[in-house]
């Protein structure tokens, strides 16, 4: 049995679509985020970094393996069945390369995308412009992929198009309207499109859909103290020890 750390973010949608798609028993340990579980010593020593997505993998041979950090999740896991990732050549490498592409690229770009769209106070335009600018620069590069290959990692569906899924269709499905390129039908990437709705079709990623579905965000019982830590603002903001 999986242990997988979770709360509503696209990041543990990615890891539900992969227990999905591998078939691995596993059970959701819901993590509030917003009321600061994620912050609590046992949950620290499982990852430091004090984030979900996060698994304990009870059934390793070598005694309960943790892993931290989406991307390495789906490599674990990935591994681990022999399954969603070409075993050697250079196959398996552009599937590594477009995973990372999520990790470095899309997935951070609409990390601060979305702090500064939904959650900053008012004077930080220049900010959210040029987020917004980058994560359209990084759906043009999706876009010119898949007018390629029908997945991002080349023939097959992959670890790669698990990593990049959750991110474009809870874009689309909460920004089409304010943002009309995040639009999952806009003309402005047919291709993206095209590819997302191959992804739903997939039985995997409907049971992971399904899966996602019963978490339940803490968002709108949090204080604003507790906003004010998760974001790292107000007295958990960094201040110059001279100021202090």
């Amino acid at each position: 049995m999986i242990d997988l750390y979770a709360s509503t973010t696209p990041n543990v949608l990615k890891i539900e679509i992969m227990l999905e798609e591998t078939a691995l028993p596993y059970k959701l340990v819901p993590v509030n985020v917003w009321k600061g579980e994620q912050f609590t010593e046992d949950f620290l020593g499982l990852n430091p970094n004090a984030k979900v997505p996060v698994i304990v993998d009870h059934d390793d041979p070598e005694g309960p393996c943790t892993v931290f950090e989406s991307a390495a999740i789906l490599l674990y896991l990935a591994e681990k069945t022999e399954l969603l990732l070409p075993k050697s050549g250079p196959a398996r490498y552009v599937v590594i390369e477009w995973l990372v592409f999520q990790a470095a690229n899309l997935g951070p770009m609409n990390g601060q995308f979305n702090h500064f769209e939904r959650y900053a106070p008012g004077g930080n335009e220049y900010a959210l412009s040029r987020y917004t600018t980058e994560l359209k620069r990084q759906y043009e590069v999706m876009e010119r992929r898949l007018a390629e290959v029908p997945w991002l990692g080349g023939d097959t569906f992959s670890i790669a198009d698990i990593a990049a899924f959750p991110w474009v269709l809870v874009q689309s499905n909460r920004l089409k309207e304010s943002f009309p390129f995040l639009d999952r039908d806009s003309t402005l990437h047919p291709n993206i499109g095209a590819w997302l709705r191959r992804c739903e079709e997939r039985p995997g990623v409907q049971r992971g859909l399904q899966a996602h579905s019963t978490l339940k965000s803490g968002f709108p019982d949090a204080s604003e103290d507790e906003l004010d830590r998760i974001f790292g603002r107000g007295r958990y903001a960094y201040r110059d020890s001279a100021k202090r």
